[in-house]
């Protein structure tokens, strides 16, 4: 059955806007917009509120493949991709006009820009959907996720997710981001509201609305629930709260004692998941009763799902049917399907005893910074432009900074913070600049990173303005 179809079902889910406080129906939402009936792409700029998640469901209703892109992505990176793509439809609440493109109101309340000429090329037909591989960089990398990959993902959820009929569910995760979209189709499949917010769950705004509509349940990143632990958040009850989620890496041994006392005190639930976009979400997820005992683990592979361990490398390799069918980083991918159930995950892992796995590293160089994926490369690549060629590495810190290296003592601290801030909305706090008098390299000739981190840790920090 379709992702849509299953949603459909669901006869008494409602959206909330949470700025007017005005709800719609699925059934109000239902063909509630006016467009083609045709094959193509259509790139949707979400921010999680009611319009964005109006497009979607319309658009899931549809011949369409949907690309979920940030609304918050630079102006250089859309007409890039735009470029490159030449969707048939956009959706961007942000801008008035979009070069090729003519505004088209498809309904009283949303405006589309709809491509003049009608590109031509093949989508393949298991293509649903294509989601960013890197967070905000605008890279022209996309995962191809089928209507199937969707559906089953979401069933693997459900399994375990105690949702509700009478659930109130605020998308505080960006549906950009494969965990927020986890969120938004399971409960849109089970629950019975979703609040459409852009409000950041750290705001005080999100959480008088949280209150005013009872909501059920948070989703999270280790970072958020740290930023909650050290407000007190887990020093009262919420009575409304019923369980929480977490991904995007492993909670610190402080930070999960204290979950665990206060779901323990006020009778709450805790689900740490693992996962990742190539397989339209989760992977495994670790019953809150292990949060303690297992305490560093991902838990156990989701309904369907299984884990091997390369004997060579220690990879671990992921197999069900939420597996995606291949890349995309152009038009002419978009024709073909890789129709797999084995996904090699980049991280290094272990197996315990009782069968629970744990990551002990990464094989490629991708962080995850508060919960949103960058490929190091690509955030390199960026800054070498922005600044004229310089010699630019970056790296990782246990996910909670990104280091940037680089060997000119002139170069200021500022001047590297602001083009992240403004490029890829990476907030300054969470950088780190050093400068190096010289980049090591590798026998070949290549950048040594492991020797730069070492280089990073002994020297001083970059002069700032």
């Amino acid at each position: 059955m379709l992702l849509y179809e299953l949603i459909q079902k669901n006869k008494d889910l409602f959206f909330i806007d949470a700025q007017t406080g005005h709800a719609k129906s699925i059934n109000t939402m239902h063909q509630s917009l006016h467009i083609d009936s045709t094959q193509g792409l259509v790139f949707i700029y979400n921010d999680n509120l009611i319009g964005s998640v109006e497009v979607l469901l319309n658009f899931l209703n549809s011949k369409f493949t949907v690309v979920l892109l940030s609304a918050q992505l630079h102006l250089s990176f859309k007409q890039n991709l735009e470029a490159l793509y030449t969707p048939y439809y956009i959706y961007d609440p942000a801008r008035t006009a979009v070069e090729g493109y003519k505004g088209t109101q498809a309904s009283a309340s949303v405006k589309l820009f709809k491509r003049k000429e009608t590109p031509v090329y093949l989508i393949h037909s298991n293509i649903k959907m294509l989601l960013s591989t890197s967070g905000t960089t605008g890279s022209p990398k996309f995962v191809k996720l089928s209507n199937e990959n969707l559906v089953q993902n979401a069933y693997s959820i459900l399994d375990y997710m105690p949702i509700k009929s009478d659930d109130v569910v605020p998308l505080n995760v960006p549906i950009v981001f494969v965990y927020g979209l986890s969120i938004f189709t399971t409960n849109c499949m089970a629950a019975g509201a979703i609040l459409c917010t852009n409000n950041d769950i750290l705001q005080p705004a999100f959480w008088t609305d949280f209150s005013k509509y009872n909501c059920s349940t948070i989703g999270g990143v280790p970072y958020v629930y740290e930023m909650l632990h050290r407000i007190g958040f887990f020093k009262k009850d919420h009575p409304s709260l019923r369980y929480m989620t977490q991904t995007g890496g492993i909670l610190n041994q402080a930070l999960r004692t204290d979950i665990m006392r206060y779901i323990s005190t006020y009778n709450k639930q805790f689900f740490a998941q693992y996962g990742q976009t190539e397989a339209a979400g989760r992977m495994a997820f670790l019953p809150q009763q292990h949060l303690i005992e297992k305490a560093a683990s991902i838990g156990k592979p989701i309904k369907n799902g299984r884990f091997e361990i390369d004997d060579d490398t220690n990879e671990l390799i992921y197999f069900g049917p939420n597996v995606f069918g291949g890349y995309a980083t152009g038009p002419g991918d978009l024709s073909t399907w890789q129709q797999t159930n084995k996904l090699y995950t980049g991280d290094v892992a272990r197996v315990d005893a009782d069968g629970y796995y744990y990551i002990t590293g990464r094989i490629k160089r991708i962080i995850k910074l508060f919960g949103t994926r960058l490929n190091l490369d690509e955030v390199e690549l960026i800054l070498k432009n922005s600044l004229g060629g310089q010699t630019i590495v970056c790296t990782g810190i246990n996910d909670k900074h990104l280091l940037v290296s680089h060997v000119n003592e002139q170069l200021e601290e500022s001047a590297i913070k602001q083009i992240l801030k403004e490029k890829l909305q990476i907030h300054t706090s969470a950088v780190q600049v050093k400068y190096i008098p010289s980049m090591p390299l590798t026998p070949n000739g290549k950048i040594d990173y492991p020797a730069v981190m070492g280089f990073a840790q002994v020297l001083p920090l970059s002069r700032s303005c």
